[in-house]
């Protein structure tokens, strides 16, 4: 699981990378990528490292990766570099727009690059299927040919690929070609200090989520302790930091959840799938809990909270209970596994 960050030049890009993960890609001179970790902020995971004050924690946390196109092939270096990144986070300089319709064309900018050379895969693709006899393609290759020409007209229309509707199949067929269009993408408004919101403005252009931020502001943020940041926010009338929405925004967008395991010795919050089964969710402790499974005991976030904060409350009223190999796991819960090799 990765976010690729995408922007032009002077965007705010490699200033919200360095607010989320620490890390100053400015300084790592060259790289076309450079990778940082950034916490899932949660307030759930934050009072249960209250509560048990244990010798380690473990927040959940998402990687992204700082993007830089250098040269005339530095899209296609990119692709390369960064295939198996699940989703984009594109920042859109507007701090400099005159209006919304200029923010507008400068998001269209790179959108336009990303569906280009999307596009330029899709035709070179289409020119070696038309080279290979028909009865020796493969199951992949025929599905290629059925689809690629309706993708080609869709990118030659100027729209990305994640408007379109593929089944599994068809995505199976296509994942080698890692199109950038074809991503998840969250919209992100760098605005000035002070400006207005141009966000439900500017969701008229694209129908993946948009968020504004102003990274002058976050900037400074993102320095100040625990304390000073509550003050600062409070005297802005912000509640939450915007760069925090993002992380929470580009987390969900991946369909991903966490369940969290607690105890003196670790509070821990662990990423699955959304759907995933209780043997599933064990699965990312250790594949042995998933093949000795027994039972999980589970009791949700909200129900440990009014039950005392206590799991021997929550045990007593009914709130703590066993479930089976069929349990869907639910963001928030607490789990306990039961299991046997």
């Amino acid at each position: 699981m990765e976010i690729a960050v995408l922007g032009l030049k002077q965007s705010g890009k490699s200033t919200l990378f360095r607010i989320m993960t620490g890390i100053n890609s400015a300084e790592v001179y060259g790289e076309s990528t450079v990778p940082g970790i950034a916490k899932v902020p949660d307030e759930r995971f934050d009072h249960l490292v209250k509560i048990f004050n244990p010798a380690k924690i473990t927040p959940a946390s998402i990687p992204f990766v700082d993007v830089n196109a250098q040269g005339e092939k530095g899209w296609e270096d990119i692709r390369n570099a960064i295939s198996h990144a699940d989703s984009l986070l594109h920042i859109v300089d507007c701090f400099t727009a005159s209006d919304v319709q200029d923010m507008i064309k400068r998001y269209k900018m790179l959108e336009s690059e990303l569906i280009i050379s999307d596009l330029m895969i899709v035709e070179k693709r289409i020119e070696r299927l038309a080279k290979i006899p028909a009865n020796t393609l493969k199951p992949d290759e025929t599905i290629q040919l059925k689809i690629l020409p309706g993708i080609k007209e869709h990118l030659e229309a100027g729209k990305p690929l994640r408007e379109l509707s593929f089944a599994n199949d068809e995505l199976h067929a296509i994942k080698n070609f890692a199109f950038w269009s074809l991503r998840p993408e969250l919209v992100v408004l760098n605005i000035s200090e002070g400006a207005s919101d141009p966000s439900n403005e500017f969701q008229s252009c694209t129908k993946s989520p948009v968020i504004a931020i102003c990274c002058n502001i976050e900037a400074e943020v993102a320095q100040l302790d625990a304390h000073e940041r509550e003050e600062f926010l409070k005297s802005l009338g912000i509640e939450t930091p915007a760069f925090e929405k993002i992380v929470q925004t580009a987390f969900h967008q991946l369909g991903r959840i966490y369940y969290f395991t607690v105890g003196e010795d670790e509070v821990r919050a662990w990423i699955v799938k959304e759907g995933s089964t209780a043997p599933q969710a064990a699965a990312v402790i250790h594949k042995d809990f998933e093949r000795g499974f027994i039972k999980a005991e589970v009791v949700s976030y909200d129900d440990f909270i009014a039950c005392g904060e206590t799991l021997a409350n929550a045990k007593s009223k009914g709130k703590q209970r066993l479930e089976g190999k069929e349990y869907i796991v639910k963001d928030g819960d607490i789990i306990s596994f039961r299991f046997n090799v």
